[in-house]
């Protein structure tokens, strides 16, 4: 008699500082899961990359880790599919080989670029094309930045793609990405689905040199011989085209209809509400791209969320994350007044200013460790909270925050950002975010379910809810009107000191 076969999923989630790999079963459980560092170069104040093969050698060992010490049988894995970190430049040449470092979502050197783009091009103009404006991060100004700086470079350019098509090209031979990444290059029509011509035009960009656009639960192709005997992995195996890493997270935490918000606590912060239709906030300040589930979402980022706390423990207070947070415990809703702007790399939303420095204000002599790491949770939940009041300012439908990240493990931060946003905040059956929305993506593309919402309506519950307290609701009004103020009055501030001459 034959012997059965289970079918089981691997989600890939390249991040910026790891790849986390995880194997799901067709129950939606995690039967195994691994992850791999590597290093991110800062090679100048402002910039930051990394070596795509890097990326590739660290996946390789995470799988053949999978396969050879959590007995996990190659042929069980029916399907692949990644989460990605978004907007990195990765350009290859005929060869296909790597040309130089890939730039990173986080490197800021392009703002003369982005200057160019929303000005002297044309916001409205991008905006019409696109469905949003051109900002430090994202793809297009980096490749722009190429064009000017290292003309040699760029001449050689035969691909352009994204950090994790780089891994489904050396998974497969093939050039593919996804309807959600490639929303964020600012070279792509979000609205309608496809490259924009009309920008791939006016730059002079080749059509042939971006990977062909699949929806993120699409296959694009098999695992190939070669890498079969690298890795050990099956070319009967199917590589599903995956999604940049938000759209991927929300898909982990079953957040693909309206009335879910998506809040995610990682080295970046982000608010992401799913859409059924299209839409943009005139003024650019969230982003408008594609969903992994075949729909639209909007989104605002901050730059430094559980980073800004890790900066703390790391450089400032030398103290493990635990005794931090109860020493936080015991600080009072605001902080005793101190408030804290966590931009130690710029800002996103809703400034779109590299230039935008961490501060501390209001700091004297009474306050204490724990009010200063009070102060950094506050802070981010208050950046967050931009993002909700423009979703707010757009009649977006709010009821539920799932959150996600290294930060939602923190009991004090849920129960801080259920009240800053006045909405409750659950916590649900997975934890691996967009590992696990990777995962779901390869089962659907291996058809186990219909569609993204179905899969997740199947496989994500809820464990555990934080309701908002009234009483801090109303303080956290009261202190977010004085923190959305503090800005404005430092920004020309932030600029003069990026300026000084020493």
């Amino acid at each position: 008699m034959k012997e059965e076969i289970n079918v089981n999923f691997l989600g890939i989630d390249l991040g910026t500082s790891s790849v986390k790999l995880i194997i799901m079963n067709e129950k939606g459980q995690i039967l195994a899961s691994v992850s791999k560092d590597y290093d991110v170069s800062y090679p100048k104040v402002g910039w930051a990359e990394q070596n795509p093969n890097d990326w590739w050698n660290s996946t390789k060992d995470g799988i053949r880790e999978l396969i050879n010490s959590h007995n996990i049988k190659p042929e069980t894995i029916d399907g692949i599919s990644f989460s990605g970190q978004m907007h990195g430049l990765v350009i290859l040449d005929s060869n296909n080989k790597v040309l130089m470092p890939a730039i990173l979502w986080c490197d800021q050197r392009t703002q003369k670029q982005c200057d160019y783009l929303n000005k002297e091009f044309g916001q409205d103009k991008l905006s019409k094309n696109t469905g949003n404006m051109a900002l430090t991060g994202f793809t297009l100004p980096k490749l722009l930045w190429v064009k000017e700086n290292k003309p040699d470079v760029y001449a050689k350019i035969a691909h352009i793609m994204l950090p994790k098509d780089y891994i489904s090209f050396k998974l497969t031979g093939i050039f593919a990405s996804d309807a959600s990444d490639a929303s964020g290059t600012i070279m792509f029509d979000v609205e309608n689905r496809k490259w924009s011509k009309e920008i791939l035009d006016l730059f002079e960009i080749k059509e042939n040199v971006l990977p062909k656009v699949y929806e993120s639960y699409e296959v694009i192709g098999n695992v190939s011989k070669k890498v079969s005997n690298e890795t050990e992995l099956s070319t009967s195996t199917k590589v599903i085209a995956g999604a940049g890493d938000q759209a991927a997270g929300a898909v982990g935490t079953g957040t693909v209809n309206s009335g879910i918000l998506s809040v995610a606590l990682g080295t970046s912060g982000v608010v992401f509400a799913s859409s059924e239709k299209f839409y943009v906030d005139n003024e650019n300040r969230l982003h408008s791209f594609c969903h992994a589930n075949g729909k639209w979402h909007q989104m605002g980022v901050i730059l430094s969320a559980a980073s800004s706390l890790k900066w703390w423990v790391d450089n400032v207070s030398g103290d493990m994350f635990e005794k931090l947070l109860s020493e936080a415990e015991s600080s009072a809703v605001g902080s005793n007044k101190l408030f804290f702007l966590p931009y130690l790399i710029g800002e996103r939303t809703p400034y779109n200013d590299p230039c935008a420095k961490g501060s501390f204000i209001g700091l004297n002599v009474i306050h204490k460790r724990g009010d200063m790491t009070r102060a950094i949770l506050e802070g981010v939940s208050f950046a967050l909270r931009d993002s909700l009041e423009i979703l707010r300012s757009l009649n977006v439908d709010m009821k539920e925050i799932r959150i996600s990240g290294g930060g939602s493990k923190s009991k004090l931060w849920r129960q801080i950002i259920a009240d800053v946003f006045n909405l409750k905040v659950s916590i649900i059956n997975s934890k691996e975010g967009p590992a696990y929305g990777a995962a779901i993506l390869a089962a659907v593309g291996c058809k186990l379910f219909n569609s993204v919402n179905e899969a997740c309506e199947a496989l994500i519950q809820t464990t555990d809810i934080t309701e908002p307290i009234r009483e801090n609701v109303e303080k956290y009004d009261k202190l977010y009107k004085v923190y959305s103020s503090l800005y404005t009055c430092l920004k020309d501030k932030f600029k003069e000191i990026d300026n000084l001459l020493i």
